[in-house]
């Protein structure tokens, strides 16, 4: 078979532990991709994407490490390459559209709001650990960072979203 071919038999019967990875991490690298690029529709397309280029290359992908981290760090790279096309032919105002219809519960809307408004690799820090669970070497690994700048940003994120989020508890424990 040459490069870039597609095996029959496997693309008309995906390995089973794929199926099985695929189902039990689909909804938390979807919730990961979602906090970091603030739009579910376009999350939903990422991670589809990137989970379609896991199931091309499964068997590399499978014995990853942390294959949820590959999923995520794919979906991730393919919204900046995305985003880089694009950024010449639509004036950006530096603010995220709104979320879409049907978005709410998955993410609180004051969560998503707090998220957008930190910068890009404290989003994608606070996605992967607290979302997705990852310790921070998994995390450094996922993002192509030091482990310490891992730890820097998950500080400023954390006090930041503390500083934005805490007063709208109070204020609904006060109602």
């Amino acid at each position: 078979m040459r490069n870039g071919d597609v095996d029959q038999a496997t693309a008309d019967n995906p390995p089973q532990d794929f199926a099985v990875f695929y189902e039990q991490s689909r909804a938390g690298c979807l919730r990961a991709v979602y906090a970091s690029v603030g739009d579910r529709q376009q999350a939903e397309e990422l991670v589809s994407e990137a989970f379609a280029r896991a199931w091309a290359g499964w068997r590399k992908v499978g014995r990853h490490p942390a294959p949820q981290a590959w999923i995520v760090r794919t979906a991730l790279n393919t919204h900046v390459s995305w985003w880089r096309r694009r950024r010449h032919e639509v004036a950006w105002t530096g603010q995220d559209l709104p979320a879409g219809p049907g978005s709410a519960g998955f993410v609180d809307e004051r969560v998503m709001a707090a998220l957008r408004a930190l910068p890009d690799r404290q989003r994608q820090v606070i996605a992967l650990r607290i979302f997705l669970d990852f310790d921070t070497q998994a995390t450094a690994d996922a993002l192509g960072i030091a482990p310490g700048t891992v730890k820097s940003h998950l500080s400023r994120a954390t006090a930041a979203l503390r500083e934005q989020l805490i007063p709208l508890i109070e204020q609904e424990t006060a109602a």
